[in-house]
């Protein structure tokens, strides 16, 4: 998308999914785009809580010694690319190694170093770890938008971190001013 002829990139935003998205890998979900550039873009699903994985799978994985309660630790569904890889959407402090600044108060880290600090609790107060990550080759997404896939908004700290990924699909839609029982199916193009 190009607005007054510079590229329209959108790091540091949410994707709605609308509600006719027939991609069961983004059904319904709100994902966070982390870099988003002329060669494509990349972002987490942070609506999707893995079933069968957990912050002990992972620690268990790696080999690392945690503290107790941090087995519980919930392992999300970040997309359907590089799903043997571990993500981590965090607030501070953005000093881990590889950590990659989204916005002023969000960053995404994926070394072990941080894996770590998470697994004897001195990790980040806010974090997301996830599986996988979602990708889109250049124009693809753009292209997404433009047919109605997706809508978009500014991260919120407080729907990434403070709100049940049950709700946040519907929080995401009320931050954008929207009644999500009344988006259309069709797309209107002008």
């Amino acid at each position: 998308m190009e607005e007054n002829n510079q590229p329209f990139f959108l790091k540091g935003q949410f994707l709605f999914a609308m509600p006719e998205m027939a991609d069961p890998n983004f059904s319904g979900t709100v994902t966070c785009i982390s870099e988003h550039t002329q060669e494509g873009a990349f972002g987490i699903v942070i609506n999707r809580i893995s079933s069968f994985v957990t912050g002990k799978d992972i620690f268990d994985e790696l080999k690392i010694a945690y503290i107790p309660g941090a087995e519980q630790i919930p392992v999300y569904m970040g997309g359907p690319v590089h799903t043997g890889e571990i993500f981590i959407l965090h607030g501070q402090p953005f000093e881990y190694e590889s950590c990659f600044m989204i916005t002023p108060f969000l960053a995404m880290s994926n070394t072990l170093d941080i894996v770590t600090a998470i697994a004897v609790g001195n990790g980040p107060k806010s974090y997301i770890i996830a599986l996988g990550c979602a990708g889109w080759g250049p124009g693809q997404l753009e292209y997404e938008i433009k047919e109605n896939a997706w809508l978009t908004c500014c991260v919120s700290e407080d729907i990434l971190f403070n709100t049940s990924v049950e709700t946040m699909w519907d929080a995401t839609a009320k931050k954008m001013g929207i009644n999500p029982a009344l988006l259309s199916i069709k797309a209107g193009h002008a």
